[in-house]
C-alpha cells in the first residue's frame, strides 16, 4: 500500500538524510543545497521511501524532526517530495520554498500543496 504524501501536511514527522547539504548526487552530480532524504516506513508511487526536503537548516543533518509544511507534487513524474522545516520556521513561503529546492526540482514540471 502506498502512502499519501497529503497525510502528513500540518503533522510531526522525522527524516533521515541519505543526501544532505553538501553532497553530491550519485548519477548526476549535482551538490544538494538543502538537506534531502526519506522519511522511513512509508512506500511512494515509485516504489522507494516517501522523498523530503528538510529546509530551513544550513549545515548537514544524518536525521531530523520537524514539521511538513508543503508537498512538492511533480505533475510529469511519480515521486511527490514533503516540505519539513524545523517547528520554529513554520513559515516559509512558496516562492523560497523554490528557490531552497531549484537545484533539484527545476529538471521537472511541479506544484507546491499546502493544507
Amino acid at each position: 500500500m502506498f502512502t499519501n504524501a497529503k497525510d502528513f501536511l500540518g503533522k510531526e514527522v522525522e527524516v533521515v538524510m541519505d543526501r544532505p547539504l553538501g553532497s553530491k548526487h550519485p548519477k548526476h552530480g549535482f551538490v544538494y543545497e538543502a538537506n534531502y532524504g526519506y522519511v522511513p516506513n512509508t512506500k511512494a508511487l515509485d516504489g522507494e521511501e516517501l522523498d523530503a526536503y528538510y529546509l530551513g537548516v544550513d549545515k548537514p543533518l544524518k536525521r531530523a524532526k520537524g514539521i511538513c509544511i508543503a508537498i512538492i507534487h511533480r505533475t510529469n513524474d511519480n515521486d511527490d517530495k514533503l516540505v519539513v522545516v524545523p517547528k520554529s520556521k513554520r513559515e516559509m513561503l512558496d516562492k523560497e520554498i523554490e528557490k531552497q529546492t531549484n537545484f533539484q526540482e527545476q529538471w521537472f514540471k511541479h506544484e507546491t500543496i499546502r493544507k
